[in-house]
């Protein structure tokens, strides 16, 4: 006979430990089902390792304009092993952690790989277990790319385990994983190259955001080619070599001691066999409602990386996780309201951005102004001798309330929240220019990011 529970929960990460907690608090008998360990992506193998990398490039950055306020220093060198040795301090301990703290609430915990048997039941380990609710919160995994020779690459996992630093890299694809590597790998000294299929990096954002990105980038040293096409990757000798064409153009190929997956990442859905659940996959995506179930089975929900074509971020799994959570014991249901969700690509500078891009103001036909500033030539960016400082943000003329708002350098990343406040609060841009901000600051030049 099948083990029963109120809910099982597929997945220990961010959108999963929420929906469990959720459950639990509530009364109900959970258990939790993880493939790997319980974490998931952003504290084991994604954003908060990685971010100790990306915080030593950024030192790195600060040493190398060190000249720029007179200050004279010898070649800095990146101990890339010690550096490796640091990020698991960040990371060890995790797992185990957050296990003691399931068992501690009283939720239970199997390692597994869990798969549909029926409408509530799974398969785990040969034994079935059911669920009057069940909750499908498996992250993402490295995009499989379809290209001969693919079992060459490594992936975003790999790289946080390099033993050494590579004297050569190249990305097959130039997605956002690959650009915050890039900046991280270039400054310590690797060979870069980007190889990208789409007419232009990172589409998904601000067109010029993206262009002022990769320009950045290219001044690192890191060789970008764009609207290419992969034929095969090969290994030649310790080294890989990936064959490509640009157009009808014939075949160019690049060398470099490794190659890597930097395609992104897809919802980790194969081998559930939702279709054993009544839920159809369609282009590696599950028709949801409002409250984040499935349209075919409303007793089983999403949440998370699990979800295809959602922005794939902590912050955004762990406020899904809760809207499951809510969902899985209240009769009156919660919809998922994003609203405007900011968002960091941690190159060094980073790119930042909340709203709506040009692209897609145009789109829906909005009335509004953009105001492009390079700020450069500003005595904040100048004061800290800063290579890009440049932003874009877009103002409705009617309401004169901020549509959107993209940042590079300056701040970035910790600046974006201002205007994703200002847009969640509807603050216009004369409300933005009236406030007095503390100087100098870099916050003190959002008055004149909003037009006069």
């Amino acid at each position: 006979m099948p083990t029963e529970y109120d809910v099982l929960v597929l997945g220990a990460g961010n959108a999963g430990l929420a929906a469990a907690r959720a459950a639990r608090a509530a009364g109900q008998r959970v258990l939790v089902v993880e493939a790997q360990n319980a974490g998931g992506v952003c504290p084991i193998r994604g954003c908060v390792p990685k971010k100790v990398l990306v915080a030593a490039a950024q030192a790195l950055d600060t040493i190398e304009r060190a000249g720029t306020h007179e200050i004279t220093v010898g070649r800095p060198e990146l101990d890339w092993p010690r550096l490796i040795e640091r990020k698991e301090t960040f990371v060890e301990g995790v797992p185990q952690e957050l296990e003691k703290s399931l068992a501690r609430c009283g939720i239970e915990f199997i390692r597994g790989r869990a798969k549909f048997n029926g409408a509530h039941e799974i398969c785990l380990n040969g034994t079935p277990y059911t669920g009057d609710k069940i909750v499908v919160a498996t992250g993402s995994i490295p995009r499989p790319l379809p290209i001969p020779g693919a079992e060459h690459l490594i992936t975003s996992d790999d790289l946080l385990e390099l033993p050494a630093l590579p004297e050569s890299l190249t990305f097959v694809g130039a997605g956002v994983i690959a650009f915050e590597f890039a900046h991280v790998l270039a400054r310590a000294g690797t060979r870069v190259t980007l190889l990208e299929v789409a007419p232009t990096v990172l589409p998904a954002l601000d067109a010029d955001a993206s262009a002022q990105i990769a320009d950045t980038t290219q001044k690192l040293g890191v060789r970008i080619e764009t609207g290419v096409t992969i034929d095969r990757i090969s290994r030649r000798g310790p080294c890989r070599e990936i064959h490509y064409r640009h157009g009808g153009r014939k075949t160019d190929a690049v060398r470099s001691q490794i190659a890597a997956n930097g395609a992104g990442r897809i919802a980790d859905l194969a081998g559930l066999d939702l279709r054993a659940a009544g839920i159809t996959l369609k282009c590696g995506r599950v028709e949801l409602d409002a409250y984040l179930r499935s349209v075919e089975n409303p007793d089983v929900f999403f949440a998370g990386d699990a979800i295809a074509g959602r922005p794939q971020l902590s912050p955004i799994a762990s406020y899904e996780g809760r809207v499951v959570g809510h969902n899985l014991v209240h009769d009156t249901l919660h919809a998922a309201e994003y609203g405007s969700q900011p968002a960091a690509i941690y190159t060094v500078p980073a790119l930042a951005t909340v709203g709506l891009s040009e692209e897609a103001a145009l789109e829906a036909g909005l009335d509004f102004e953009v105001h492009t500033n390079d700020m450069r030539a500003w005595r904040s960016a100048r004061t800290y001798g800063e290579t890009i400082a440049w932003a874009k943000v877009l103002v409705e003329n009617r309401s004169d309330r901020i549509l959107g708002a993209h940042l590079v350098g300056h701040g970035a990343e910790e600046t974006i929240h201002t205007f994703a406040l200002a847009i969640e609060k509807g603050m216009t841009a004369s409300e933005i220019r009236a406030r007095v901000y503390a100087y100098p600051t870099f916050h003190s030049d959002l008055k004149f990011l909003v037009g006069s």
